[in-house]
């Protein structure tokens, strides 16, 4: 999912990040100007700081010594009147250019001389977003709003930052002030989209991005989102072509670096070389490499560049397939094509999806040995089943996608049962805080690449699991894995089924309402206990969940 962008009076808006490992930038959608929406037409008075110029550092050592010399009396900064407009300008130029630190420092000065200048505080409640700091943002731009209600541009920045704290009726609200005033602004048609996806009130969410594309019909963030959203119903066909827009977005990182060739279209290529690339995370890697021996069925001669992590995992897909991990090792190439594209070229629909799991394996000697170390540190006469609690933090979804290991206590309160974490990254630190009644082997540090996940997986009797790279691998191998995704869930997970066509051996469990995991990981526990963990877990495809 896309995240949404705020707009600066003074410079460019926040970019919001999407998939692709994952992340593009959402376009600006903006008017810059401080008066946007007609809003303080009163003149910006002059604020007096002693503040020196930024980046410029005073006595800056030109070697090193041991010496400490006496420091000479500095005489005092002369205080200057600068006009808040121009300080503000350059607030914008430094936060656009990620030096948030030294742009908060001159906000700061600003509204200790100035503490209900509305300008001042939009321009704080931005960075603060920009920062992580998201109810403080919203607390900030509330302020101002209280200090310039008419200031439009305000409640629209103040919609997305809602968007991210989950208060999406907030958001809505927000964002329809705005479209009550200026019936034609893009940039908040295109924040409702989201918020809308958020709540699944899809009608509405295609709406707001139709009415968008009306305006713009070279937009890319809508026709982004609304491809999300036509995918995530299943209607592939439209969803396929505009999901094409995601590199167009302003600030995605580009496919590649610069070429004359063309991007694929699906025709067979029998004496040139096709290159494709994995261009998102690895999950969608582990999803869409299955369409590799479809394209080698019309283009011999292929290269995927793709991370290095990745290649014993694709290399299954098809055994004389060349890799590389850094572009400057490409080979001349005739035309190229993003793995994520391969779905639209193929035709993909609900029915036609090649689902062919188990189409990665683990490699037999490393199932052996962890089956041995295992048998060593799972309990006798407990089924063991691998857990994983966290996606990648810097993914722009995952405040709705993980959960806490806290949250899995109903759980770990089982008896008969044995969790491996399978978790990676900052949340495997939430094992040193575990003491409930099952066991946790924490293996993470003895998990050196997806190989020895794979593995691992091999050895156990279930994965349950959040939206994780962890969910695809255990899919792609044709073992049973239990997901456990958000209200709004990315598009591949579909609505209203228990199961997927993707992978046939997944159970899917949906959280009724945005944020609530308590009742997502009770259905997941009164499951398990429902089947006693006595004789085999059996697989349990489309069931309601």
């Amino acid at each position: 999912m896309q995240e949404q962008a705020l707009s600066l009076p003074c410079e460019k808006g926040l970019g919001q990040s999407l998939p692709p490992a994952t992340g593009q930038a959402a376009e600006a959608l903006y008017d810059r100007s401080r008066s946007a929406f007609g809003h303080d037409k009163k003149p910006l008075r002059p604020v007096v700081t002693g503040l020196p110029l930024p980046g410029l550092q005073s006595g800056a050592p030109g070697g090193i010594s041991t010496a400490q010399p006496q420091a000479s009396p500095q005489p005092l900064m002369p205080k200057v009147s600068v006009p808040l407009d121009e300080l503000l300008k350059v607030v914008g130029e430094f936060s656009e250019r990620g030096r948030l630190v030294e742009a908060e420092r001159i906000l700061d000065n600003i509204l200790s001389a100035a503490p209900d200048e509305p300008l001042a505080l939009h321009e704080k409640g931005v960075l603060l977003f920009r920062m992580g700091r998201h109810k403080a943002a919203a607390e900030t731009i509330e302020r101002a709003i209280s200090l310039a209600p008419d200031a439009m541009v305000f409640r629209r920045n103040l919609c997305p930052i809602y968007e991210r704290l989950g208060r999406y009726d907030d958001a809505l609200r927000v964002g329809y002030e705005v479209l009550d005033r200026a019936s034609c602004d893009l940039q908040t048609l295109h924040n409702l989209v989201l918020t809308h996806y958020r709540k699944l009130e899809l009608d509405e969410s295609v709406t707001c991005a139709r009415r968008a594309l009306e305006l713009n019909p070279a937009a890319p963030g809508p026709h982004f989102q609304l491809a999300e959203t036509l995918l995530l119903r299943g209607e592939f066909t439209e969803g396929w072509k505009e999901y094409e827009w995601r590199y167009r977005i302003a600030g995605a990182p580009p496919l590649l670096p610069p070429t004359s060739r063309p991007q694929w279209d699906g025709a067979p290529l029998a004496n040139a070389t096709l290159l494709l690339i994995a261009d998102q995370g690895f999950g969608d890697t582990i999803q869409f490499c299955r369409y590799i021996p479809w394209v080698i069925s019309r283009c011999p001669r292929v290269v995927v560049v793709a991370d290095p992590l990745m290649h014993p995992l694709i290399r299954q897909t098809h055994p004389a397939l060349e890799l590389v991990g850094h572009w400057d090792r490409c080979p001349p190439f005739a035309a190229y094509c993003p793995l994520s594209g391969l779905p639209r070229l193929q035709g993909t629909t609900l029915d036609t999806i090649p689902s062919g799991a188990p189409y990665l394996r683990a490699d037999p000697a490393r199932t052996e040995a962890w089956r041995a170390r295992l048998r060593d540190l799972v309990q006798p006469g407990t089924r063991s089943i691998g857990i994983a609690w966290a996606g990648r933090s810097t993914h722009n979804n995952d405040l709705n996608r993980s959960m806490s290991l806290s949250a899995l206590a109903p759980i770990a309160a089982l008896d008969g049962i044995s969790l491996v974490a399978l978790q990676k990254g900052p949340g495997q630190s939430a094992i040193a805080d575990y003491f409930d009644r099952a066991p946790l082997l924490n293996l993470g540090a003895e998990i050196a690449d997806f190989a020895d996940t794979m593995a691992i997986i091999e050895t156990l009797d279930l994965v349950i699991t959040v939206d994780t790279a962890v969910a695809h691998l255990a899919g792609a191998m044709g073992k049973l894995v239990w997901i456990m995704l958000p209200h709004a869930p990315d598009w591949r997970w579909l609505l209203e089924r228990s199961d997927s066509p993707w992978y046939p051996t997944a159970r899917l469990f949906r959280q009724p309402r945005p944020g609530d995991w308590s009742s997502v990981v009770a259905r997941v526990a009164n499951a398990l206990s429902s089947q006693q963990l006595i004789a085999p877990l059996e697989r349990n495809v489309g069931c309601v969940s």
